[in-house]
């Protein structure tokens, strides 16, 4: 009997907690498998992150990866999502909640595998830090910095707090816990990792760990543990098992992150991975037993501001789009794709003949929106706060600012023309003389010098509105403070004595906004807003192909960033965020003076 409950539960085609409320297991690791009360267990596993799916949703998403015909789902958890400020955690609110997710990946009858960090990639704002770090000048991350590792050790202990009892050897869903993240692409610091391990563990950790790496010996070496389990980035080959099993014989490797598609920056065009490619890939997989998981079977959304950034060199910059869409097999609005289908189909045939397939949930409603028309517009430069004085600008970390926007304002003495030099801008800058808009300095396109031209006033006001956007997330140049970060100079000279004027666009700046009657602005840096009316809610996408630059909310929840350069043009609005009567649309543009069209459409392009 306990041989065919298991069969059952390997495929998903039972609830493994009805059968008791309070069972608890043993997973263990062999030399060779992962062992679920000790018989050999094969993890298929679907990625998808609580941060980027509104809670509503959670349960749909998780039921859509078991129908797909995976036995478990891996989740990060964002470090910086879930504390704000030092000390400062919510692991309550809306989908702030880990361990209700967890608790309902069990309620589904799955499995679970946590990627808690404190370092995640994944594409998100700093790769999951927290930027209150960014703070400390000289701050050094993912290391045995006393400061880092203070933040690292609070975090751990609050979050073990949150998910020990959750544990499969406790009755929970959870299999495995990660020990950092692709490790050996960043550092070396064996010492660090171990370290990490040792707090999980002093914590009430007791499952398994695992690292995860590139299938390459110098990552394995540098990223790896002597007790953990090998996860490889991507795998479907002998040659690249081979490699985890060179690293270390005594445990068992799987694919950590298999992917079915992949991420999207600003000005790409979308990313479409092959299908075919995929297929032979999972094929490989159940044909040789090994466990995996699909990164991401549902990406989500990277609402607010918290979709990352890449950087390979110096002065390049690639900040992500807000969809996290990803071309996974269940899309941003959680409907399956051909994708899915075929990857459901491929799966099925290894599931034993007698067993039916996890029906599919049905899909939730989508509805269009007609046009909205906008009545009224806040000038950011009728919002601003207080000003903080300073020698010379600083970056908005330094004055406790997480994410948004940013003000510097100067009086030029000198020189009152010229070559306008911003160095190291983070990230996006539009440039005013005496109130008069003069163009912009974009990061992406490396531009950091444009031409003032001569004011009529004795002393003209310089003011830089910089936004900024995702930070980096990967690899070697991390540190990414936001705003002006090193100096301004003109010809030459340096530009002393700053007001900044610090604007996060949050939930707070939001509910003080100012607006007037009129729909149009003579001076770029607006707020518009708007009001229409539901009969019925349903998700949809709002259509911003119109407008340049700026942010969108929704009856005040931030749907995130737009730009006109594409190749995203429309933001997903799950209905949750939507109210049956009036609903008030909010958006902030850096460059438009009329409000251009928006609608809800029910694709993205």
């Amino acid at each position: 009997m306990r041989k065919i409950i298991a069969l059952l539960c390997l495929f998903g085609m039972v609830n493994l907690y009805s059968i008791g409320q309070t069972a608890t297991h043993s997973f263990t690791l062999s030399k060779t498998d992962f062992l679920l009360d000790g018989k050999p267990f094969q993890i298929i596993s679907g990625e998808m992150h609580p941060a980027r799916i509104p809670v509503e949703y959670w349960r749909h998403r998780i039921q859509m990866a078991k129908a797909m015909g995976c036995n478990t789902i891996a989740a990060y958890v964002f470090w910086n999502y879930h504390e704000s400020e030092p000390g400062k955690f919510d692991f309550q609110t809306e989908n702030h909640n880990i361990a209700q997710f967890i608790r309902i990946v069990k309620e589904e009858g799955m499995y679970l595998i946590l990627r808690p960090g404190p370092y995640v990639c994944a594409e998100w704002e700093f790769g999951g830090l927290p930027s209150y770090l960014l703070k400390i000048p000289d701050i050094k991350v993912r290391c045995m910095d006393p400061r880092y590792l203070e933040g690292v050790d609070r975090y751990i202990k609050q979050l073990a707090l949150q998910v020990k009892d959750l544990q499969v050897t406790n009755g929970g869903p959870i299999l495995m816990v990660q020990v950092e993240n692709e490790y050996g692409s960043y550092g070396n610091d064996r010492r660090y990792m171990k370290w990490i391990q040792e707090v999980w563990k002093n914590n009430g950790i007791k499952v398994p760990f695992y690292t995860a790496d590139g299938a390459t010996p110098f990552m394995l070496e540098a990223g790896s543990l002597p007790d953990a389990a090998i996860g490889l980035d991507p795998a479907a080959s002998d040659a690249e098992y081979d490699q985890a099993t060179k690293a270390n014989p005594n445990v068992p490797s799987f694919t950590s992150e298999l992917y079915p598609g992949w991420l999207t920056h600003w000005g790409e065009k979308w990313q479409r991975p092959d299908t075919l490619g995929l297929l032979k890939d999972v094929k490989w997989l159940m044909d040789h037993k090994k466990s995996f998981n699909f990164y991401v079977i549902h990406g989500g959304t990277n609402f607010g501001y918290w979709a990352g950034a890449n950087a390979f060199n110096p002065t390049q910059y690639q900040p992500d789009v807000t969809s996290y869409d990803y071309d996974a097999p269940i899309n941003e609005m959680g409907q399956p794709t051909p994708k899915y289908y075929a990857l459901r189909n491929l799966l099925a045939k290894y599931q034993p003949a007698t067993l039916k397939q996890t029906p599919i949930p049905a899909e939730n409603p989508v509805i269009e929106i007609p046009e909205i028309k906008f009545t009224s517009t806040g000038s950011v430069w009728d919002n601003l706060p207080p000003a903080i004085v300073t020698p010379q600008p600083k970056p908005m970390e330094m004055f406790g600012q997480k994410a948004g926007f940013i003000l510097y304002r100067t009086n030029l003495i000198g020189h009152k023309k010229g070559k306008l030099r911003i160095t190291e801008l983070h990230d996006y800058a539009t440039i005013f003389i005496d109130g008069k808009f003069v163009g912009k300095l974009d990061r992406c396109k490396a531009e950091n010098i444009i031409e003032l031209p001569e004011a009529t006033t004795a002393n003209p006001q310089l003011d830089i509105l910089v936004e900024g956007m995702g930070r980096i997330n990967f690899a070697e140049y991390m540190i990414d403070r936001k705003g002006i970060t090193e100096r301004v100079s003109l010809d030459g000279m340096t530009l002393m004595n700053w007001k900044v004027f610090t604007l996060p666009f949050d939930e707070t700046y939001l509910s003080h906004l100012k607006f007037s009657a009129s729909a149009t602005s003579s001076k770029p840096g607006n707020f518009f807003k708007g009001e229409f009316e539901l009969a019925t809610t349903g998700d949809t996408y709002l259509d911003v192909s119109q407008w340049e630059k700026g942010v969108v909310w929704i009856n005040g929840h931030n749907l995130g960033r737009y730009w006109n350069i594409g190749p995203q043009k429309q933001l997903y609005c799950p209905a949750p965020w939507l109210k049956k009567g009036k609903n008030e649309l909010v958006i902030f543009d850096l460059h438009q003076l009329i409000p251009k069209p928006v609608k809800g459409v029910k694709k993205m392009e």
